[in-house]
């Protein structure tokens, strides 16, 4: 569906002048510095997949889906969408693709929401029947009723986005770019778009990418994430593998029914497991799930009393993303 082969784009920046009319002698001659945005990226998505894309900012996420709608062109390698390039095929990718900016709206500001659909479908040349059949299923999958009336400019941020996802959707692309779409958003209205976006994936098949700075974004939705850093991609695969491979300990909550004698200090130390903290009766230990089982600690712990409960504690995703960036 998406192939992405040793793509880089490189940026050039003018350097400004110092010294006196320096805007004049920038008239007659600019200098510029090289920006590499992105390096050498290599990037496979099948159909019906939901990647996440994420990296810190002017890692080139946003760059690599502006290179992967045709916005931008890469200075080298190669894009292909179905099969299609993006920047000589344009009329014939963009018809694959849904687009949504989180920071910008492709809603007209002072026109109800209707009519921008309505100048939507026009653009993209939707007969009457398609438009009407397509709107029925927009209206119940997002719940436009409430708001498709109303001006642009007096949706809530939760409205608009769900006004921008209708538009993305309107042509019924086989793709969809999501730069940062829940971005501003109150929780309720993240848990909203959140939802229609896993129906989207799920119920409809949509092959999904989505940037975005909010973790619980991608635990929720994506079955794959790539991590990017200074444009160039340093992960690929599944979430628990990055957990993995990061070797971030778990944690385990330990309840004892009455008192706990642990060993002493010289034993503990030779224990592939530590204890972080003792408050009253429950300990709070932690292991690397790579070198150590749950149930060995147990068969250690239930030696220095009765255990009563045990609570585990996979890492934090934030705390994975961190580690690596």
């Amino acid at each position: 569906m998406i192939i992405v082969s040793n793509v880089s784009k490189t940026f050039k920046i003018p350097i400004a002048k110092e010294g006196r009319f320096k805007g004049i002698r920038t008239l007659f001659s600019r200098e510029y510095r090289a920006v590499q945005a992105v390096r050498h990226l290599q990037m496979r998505i099948e159909p019906g997949e939901f990647v996440g894309y994420i990296g810190p900012n002017g890692a080139g996420k946003s760059t690599t889906i502006k290179m992967l709608s045709g916005i931008l062109h890469p200075t080298s390698g190669e894009i292909l969408i179905g099969g299609a390039n993006p920047q000589r095929q344009r009329e014939q990718v963009v018809r694959k693709l849904g687009v949504v900016f989180g920071q910008r709206t492709q809603l007209w500001w002072d026109l109800p929401v209707s009519d921008s659909f309505d100048i939507l479908a026009s653009m993209y040349k939707l007969d009457a029947r398609t438009y009407n059949e397509q709107m029925r299923t927009l209206t119940g999958v997002l719940g436009l009723d409430e708001f498709i009336d109303t001006p642009v400019r007096k949706l809530s941020l939760g409205q608009r986005m769900r006004g921008d996802l209708a538009a993305a959707l309107l042509h019924n692309p086989d793709i969809l770019f999501l730069d940062e779409p829940t971005i501003g958003l109150d929780v309720v209205a993240k848990k909203q778009i959140r939802a229609y976006l896993k129906h989207l994936n799920t119920e409809w098949g949509k092959t999904i990418l989505l940037t975005t700075h909010d973790i619980d974004d991608i635990e929720q939705l994506c079955s794959r994430v790539i991590v990017i850093n200074h444009g160039q991609s340093i992960y690929d695969g599944s979430l628990d593998t990055l957990r993995d491979r990061i070797g971030l300990p778990s944690i385990m909550k330990i309840a004892f029914n009455g008192i706990i004698e642990p060993p002493a200090e010289e034993e503990l130390a030779s224990l592939p497991f530590t204890i972080t903290e003792r408050r009253d009766q429950i300990l709070t230990i932690t292991c690397n799930r790579n070198e150590v089982t749950a149930m060995t600690v147990l068969r250690h712990v239930s030696e220095w009393g009765d255990v009563q409960d045990v609570h585990m504690e996979e890492p934090d995703f934030e705390d994975v993303i961190h580690r690596i960036y």
